[in-house]
């Protein structure tokens, strides 16, 4: 099968988006399929490059942000669109809908994934809790581009019930991104800084549905403060804000953007692993820590998908609360046997989300919609 992936930004690692389609375009590679894709950058043999896009205004926002858009070019998207047996739509930007319209023009299959929750974009702007605005950008994207699509992937159920509610009429494909097979539990020295230290880590954009100040509050509240470390991953535009925020920790946090294998490592010498944002779709960061054998604590966010991953309530915690975060944070460090049982069992259930099953599913959700248009 010949599947080009379309969406803004595919070269750099440096966000969730990216780093998903990265890992599905490898899979595909491995599971015996030509796998192309359209995206911001230079042209390469299996990549069909389109010009920046500078977003007036907000550039620089975006950027903070880790991400790019690119450009409409019709006559190259004439030529990607050719040349595969199905497109598979990414981002509900401008790139995505002139590959939609041009699938749609050569009547080719074509499906769409909804990766881009609307509260992730109005968080950036302080207007994450708008109700209205929210539920006018899902309108939005369904009439701009999901109302074209057959099959849409959504990485949970929390999304795709989303979705329902907002009248996404197409049918829904639950698939998680997938966890990649290397992404298994292990332990590894601390490092010297952290030695005697409980490592607390987090990773994720450093914007405000994220809400790292949550973790930050809740480990100045914690009884054991004077011996936590606080490890937050990532980058993005609240990095200055958050630094400010932790300049009173007993112990020095560390805040930097890490690379897969750094990643990693961080998480076989960690001790516990938060995820406090408010609004997520699936969560890889958190998928990735518990695989590694982490025990998460979660926010319980009716806007995020993450607490499915949740074994029982003491890995729960009210969104936005620090002082509960700071209460489980304490009740783990306190009942390390059963942290270390739990992590096993953390592990373990990792395996219902590994790469290759998933992207196992994505193929089947592939044919289906090429069936469907070939009348079969």
């Amino acid at each position: 099968m010949k599947i080009l992936l379309v969406l803004d930004q595919f070269d750099g690692a440096n966000n969730g988006n990216t780093n998903s389609a990265r890992r599905l375009k490898d899979e595909l590679g491995r599971q015996g399929h030509e796998v192309r894709v359209a995206a911001q950058g230079e042209d390469r043999d299996d990549k069909y490059g389109f010009a920046l896009y500078h977003l007036p205004f907000f550039d620089k926002l975006v950027t903070a942000q880790g991400f790019t858009f690119a450009s409409r070019d019709r006559a190259k998207m004439e030529k990607a669109v050719a040349w595969a047996d199905i497109v598979h739509v990414l981002m509900p930007f401008a790139l995505g809908r002139s590959a939609v319209l041009e699938a749609i023009r050569q009547k080719k299959p074509v499906t769409g994934a909804f990766h881009v929750q609307p509260e992730n974009i109005w968080y950036s702007v302080h207007l994450g809790n708008c109700r209205p605005l929210i539920n006018f950008t899902y309108w939005g994207f369904r009439q701009y581009l999901f109302k074209y699509f057959h099959y849409i992937h959504c990485p949970s159920h929390m999304i795709e019930n989303q979705l329902r509610r907002h009248g996404y009429k197409a049918e829904m494909r639950v698939i998680s991104n997938g966890i990649e097979r290397d992404c298994v539990y292990h332990k590894n020295p601390k490092d010297p800084q952290f030695e005697g230290r409980i490592l607390v880590v987090m990773s994720g954009r450093y914007s405000g549905e994220k809400r790292q100040d949550v973790l930050i509050n809740a480990v100045k509240k914690s009884k054991y403060k004077d011996r936590i470390v606080l490890f937050l991953a990532g980058q993005g535009p609240m990095k200055e804000q958050y630094e400010k925020l932790c300049a009173d920790l007993p112990n020095k946090a560390v805040m930097k953007f890490l690379t897969k294998d750094e990643l990693q490592r961080l998480f076989g010498m960690a001790d516990i692993y938060v995820h406090a944002s408010d609004a997520e779709i699936e969560a890889m960061g958190c998928m990735e820590a518990f695989a590694s054998g982490l025990v998460p604590i979660i926010a319980n966010s009716e806007r995020s998908a993450t607490p499915q991953f949740a074994l029982d309530d003491r890995s729960l915690f009210r969104p936005g609360d620090s002082t509960d975060l700071a209460a489980k944070i304490d009740w783990w460090i306190e009942h390390e046997d059963e942290r270390k049982r739990m992590e096993k069992a953390y592990a373990a259930e990792a395996d219902d989300y590994r790469l290759d099953k998933c992207v196992a599913r994505m193929v089947e959700m592939f044919r289906d919609e090429m069936a469907r248009v070939r009348g079969l």
